[in-house]
């Protein structure tokens, strides 16, 4: 994931407030939308005529002369050629529709820029000439995964976009996603506690000590940042969940991330996190936040009571089934191939000579990316069923075959 170099929402936390202030006032919705990313497949974004047709250079009513944001997009684009010309107008389109969403404050910058997260190029959402956000298009790469990212524009919306947007912009662009048969990935959902939260943040630890955060019988992992060792009144996060699971929460001390410790700020955020790598995110998350930020826990909806929200019904977002034997068997089976075609020689010199370092080199290691979905007893099942594949039937032989 890639997070602006500097974020302008922490050079002023009293707008910040304020904004936030004045978005629950008029939403009356206590839970923030604080972060979104989407995807949408390129056959369902079409450009407009005034970026396909530009009017010939010094034609009355020309709009490259009447704009120079749009002239300088037409010179950018004219040096594309075929797929390359049609993705990035593409994408130039639905970011002019996402800032259109987010309000008028909010510009597509024409100059096309090196992309993040695996997309080779990107156009930057700004607001007062800081990114805020940005539209990815075309894969860095040819991997058969990247040539399916080839085929989708993302739209990544840091928190700045998402506090600065007008009213109702939530709203707007869940049925701007659902237009265009989108996928979001990601949706963070955030509770602010202005004048502190009970207990503050040694009491979310001791809820989870205390068994609170468990969901279905499970104690989710968790994490401290910060300082403490000294339980100083700066600076600290606690965080349970899992990235992987697609489901992690962070509560954290968001006055000092803004003011700095020195200010002494009350203010604390519960940051519910919600991924897609194995859930499916309905974009009614952006349409009721507080519903989905109450059903990821009996803990987090008892925040809502606390925090004195009656307005909401928790909702969940369940995982996904496990995937079938077939996928296992054909993840194990690629993993096979390579190390019988790519590693096998080294694996062999290794075993032979190394002795027992050899089995320090390879005890203890993490489960290769492409098999972390799944759990160990599946992976060791599919193992032995490629094993059962590779041995000779008795009585056979190759050579009368």
């Amino acid at each position: 994931m890639t997070r602006p170099l500097l974020s302008p929402l922490v050079l002023d936390g009293s707008e910040v407030k304020a904004r936030l202030l004045a978005e629950r006032s008029a939403s009356e919705a206590p839970v923030h939308v604080d972060w979104l990313r989407f995807t949408i497949q390129r056959r369902h974004v079409l450009p407009s005529a005034e970026v396909l047709f530009p009017p010939a250079a010094g034609q009355s009513g020309n709009i490259w002369d009447a704009e120079p944001r749009m002239a300088k997009l037409h010179a950018t684009l004219r040096e594309l050629q075929g797929g390359d010309f049609a993705a990035a107008a593409q994408a130039w389109e639905l970011g002019e529709q996402v800032a259109g969403t987010l309000g008028p404050d909010f510009v597509v910058h024409p100059e096309m820029r090196k992309g993040h997260d695996f997309y080779r190029h990107r156009w930057s959402i700004e607001r007062a000439g800081q990114e805020v956000g940005w539209i990815g298009f075309l894969a860095s790469g040819d991997s058969p995964r990247q040539k399916a990212q080839t085929r989708t524009i993302h739209v990544n919306l840091y928190g700045h976009a998402c506090t600065f947007a007008v009213h109702g912009w939530r709203e707007r662009m869940a049925d701007l996603i659902d237009q265009h048969d989108g996928t979001v990935t990601r949706c963070d959902l955030a509770l602010d506690w202005f004048d502190g939260m009970p207990g503050g943040i040694l009491q979310v630890e001791a809820d989870y000590e205390a068994g609170l955060m468990d969901v279905l019988g499970k104690t989710p992992k968790c994490n401290h940042v910060g300082d403490w060792s000294t339980r100083s009144e700066g600076g600290r996060s606690f965080y349970f969940g899992s990235k992987e699971a697609g489901k992690q929460t962070n509560v954290y001390e968001k006055g000092d991330q803004l003011f700095g410790t020195a200010e002494c700020s009350p203010w604390m955020r519960i940051e519910l996190r919600y991924g897609n790598k194995l859930r499916d995110l309905p974009t009614d998350m952006l349409r009721r936040p507080a519903d989905f930020f109450a059903g990821a826990s009996p803990w987090h909806a008892s925040k809502l009571r606390e925090f004195e929200a009656s307005d909401w019904c928790a909702e969940s977002i369940a995982c996904r089934e496990r995937l079938p034997v077939q996928t296992t068997d054909a993840e194990v089976s690629r993993v096979w191939r390579w190390l019988d075609n790519t590693a096998s020689a080294a694996i062999a010199v290794a075993f032979k000579f190394a002795g027992d370092s050899f089995l320090d080199l390879v005890h203890a290691r993490k489960l290769p990316g492409r098999l972390r979905m799944f759990k160990e007893s599946e992976v060791s099942a599919a193992f032995q069923r490629r094993a059962e594949r590779d041995k000779p039937v008795e009585g056979f032989c190759p050579a009368l075959a």
